[in-house]
């Protein structure tokens, strides 16, 4: 097992709600942990550690990769906890799960994949490069207006798109503008990383939740994952890439039960 690193401790900003088993719930790339805030009602019978990612939110930037991010989460939050990320977030969640395993209980990946890129020579869905380069290109131009594009791509496909983009937009503005270094940073894990064959290792229970609509994590990434009997697939037939916002209660029908299990 790896030991928690004396990296040096970042200000994160965490914001605990709730009593009951420890839940750490982490955010996509662009936004803050604001976003699960429609979540605070139904999760009151967890103690809910609601993380800004380093550099989003009022959490300050951290240098290094991911494993850097890792380290300092792990130094801030309890141990024994279930880990749920949504899209970046789960990338994080996921190498916490392989980097901690016996500090980290249980695994939810929410709209999330172990390679956001697409790769063409080996048939992996993802994310078009271009679209990514796009963004990079953007942020040094016009920081606002690029999160706000990144938002509009998320809600693609939901039936309540427009509610949503508004909804996420007036969260996600109510915290400062992510650090620009931040952002980078994020961009070149979705389009570097590729955790394909570590995730096969991952002896953690694992729930994940897709969404059949979802414009960034295609429908045709879970028939590509790993199966085993601690791991269990929900696709949300109605959903795009935030199904926890779009479809929050045919989330929770799912993501409830799966604590309550694995959290005894």
């Amino acid at each position: 097992m790896n030991q928690v690193t004396s990296a040096t401790q970042a200000h994160l900003h965490i914001e605990t709600k709730g009593q009951g088993p420890d839940l750490v719930l982490l955010h996509g790339w662009g936004v803050n942990s604001a976003v699960f805030t429609p979540l605070h009602e139904s999760l009151s019978q967890y103690r809910v550690h609601y993380v800004d990612l380093p550099g989003f939110g009022l959490s300050q930037p951290v240098e290094g990769d991911l494993t850097a991010w890792v380290d300092i989460l792990v130094q801030s939050l309890p141990a024994n906890a279930i880990w749920a990320g949504w899209s970046l977030g789960g990338l994080v969640a996921t190498q916490a799960a392989l980097n901690y395993p016996s500090y980290v209980k249980g695994l939810i990946t929410i709209a999330s994949s172990p390679c956001f890129m697409a790769r063409e020579d080996e048939a992996w869905p993802g994310i078009p490069p271009q679209v990514l380069s796009q963004f990079s290109e953007q942020l040094g131009q016009n920081l606002p207006r690029t999160i706000e594009r990144f938002l509009a791509i998320q809600a693609m496909g939901s039936e309540t798109a427009k509610e949503d983009i508004k909804q996420l937009r007036d969260l996600v503005l109510s915290r400062p503008l992510p650090d620009t270094k931040a952002l980078t940073q994020g961009l070149s894990m979705l389009k570097d990383l590729d955790l394909r064959t570590q995730i096969r290792e991952l002896q953690q229970p694992w729930l994940r939740v897709w969404g059949r609509l979802d414009g960034l994590v295609p429908k045709r990434v879970q028939p590509k994952m790993p199966i085993g009997d601690q791991v269990e697939d929900v696709m949300l037939a109605k959903a795009s890439h935030a199904p926890f916002f779009s479809h929050r209660d045919d989330f929770l029908q799912v993501f409830l039960p799966w604590l309550a299990i694995h959290t005894r």
